[in-house]
């Protein structure tokens, strides 16, 4: 046993002079290992196959970002159409509304003329009864009162108009998000009598945005019930899921779960719609539009 590894040292530290030294030796020990080793020519030919594959799908990867290019091009120019669309026919109601007022300017002016004439008229038929004198009291009453209620009217109205057009205003930079906030809650103010609550609070575990950051959100505490708020002049898919991920952070921050979460923007992306039906979030154009709080 010991000869044979003895032997088998003295081949391994002589087999490569033996190698280089005899020709014939070497042709024998490659014809016995010959079935060990690929030869060159399928060495050349794997690298090439492999070569060949690679190339196949640097050219399936580029025709694939090629595709992916047009088709988020395609989504741009039908978004940036739709906003022109939709910019068009809020001019168009604007502008429709405009007539609308002027056409009613044009009859409170000429009914004001009337009201005159007819005052100097009561001035000369004055001394002839008190009867005459309360029946024209009554029908002068009862017109201020329709001229009220119609000038209320359409002040609700203009100002629905301005509250759209403002968030197209607050998307596009005309005015600042932070008027058209102010305005939406001014109107839940009024109408409610609550107060809305701005808070700014730092999220140091990252829980809304992934790393630490602040988190704006508003909130109503009425009758010991918490009502949190998004008031925005637009709002998509990724904005209401926010919204929902800020209304956790508040709750786990204060101890408190709210009663009801809203969301008022005249501005509501389809998905985004779908997303507040999902999460329970009660979505609504305008702030006229929530009947109870």
């Amino acid at each position: 046993m010991q000869q044979e590894e003895n032997l088998k040292e003295h081949v391994k530290r002589e087999l490569p002079k033996w190698l280089r030294a005899d020709p014939a030796f070497r042709r024998a020990v490659l014809d016995i290992t010959r079935d060990e080793f690929a030869d060159k020519g399928q060495t050349e030919g794997r690298i090439e196959a492999m070569l060949a594959e690679l190339a196949r799908n640097r050219e399936e990867q580029a025709r694939k970002w090629d595709e992916q290019r047009e088709e988020d091009r395609r989504k741009w120019d039908e978004q940036r159409e739709e906003d022109r669309r939709k910019w068009q026919a809020q001019e168009a109601l604007w502008a429709e509304s405009r007539q609308k007022w002027d056409a009613q300017q044009q009859k409170w002016d000429e009914q004001q003329r009337k009201w005159e004439e007819q005052q100097r008229k009561w001035d000369e038929q004055q001394r002839k009864s008190e009867e005459e004198t309360r029946a024209w009291r009554e029908h002068e009453k009862a017109v201020w009162a329709e001229f009220d209620r119609l000038h209320e009217e359409n002040r609700e109205r203009d100002k629905r108009v301005e509250r759209s057009i403002g968030a197209l205003g607050a998307r596009w930079g005309l005015q600042s998000e932070r008027a058209f906030r102010d305005a939406l809650a001014g109107i839940l103010e009024k109408s409610f009598g609550v107060e809305v609550l701005n808070v700014n609070e730092y999220d140091d575990e990252g829980l809304v945005f992934g790393r630490p950051d602040q988190v704006e959100l508003d909130v109503i505490i009425k009758n010991g019930l918490l009502i949190i708020c998004e008031l925005k002049s637009s709002i998509d898919k990724a904005g209401m899921y926010s919204f929902e991920r800020k209304a956790r952070f508040y709750e786990k921050r204060h101890g408190r779960t709210a009663s009801r979460l809203i969301v008022i923007s005249p501005m509501i992306d389809a998905r985004a719609q779908k997303v507040a039906e999902k999460l329970g979030i009660e979505t609504f154009g305008d702030s006229l539009d929530v009947e109870t709080l």
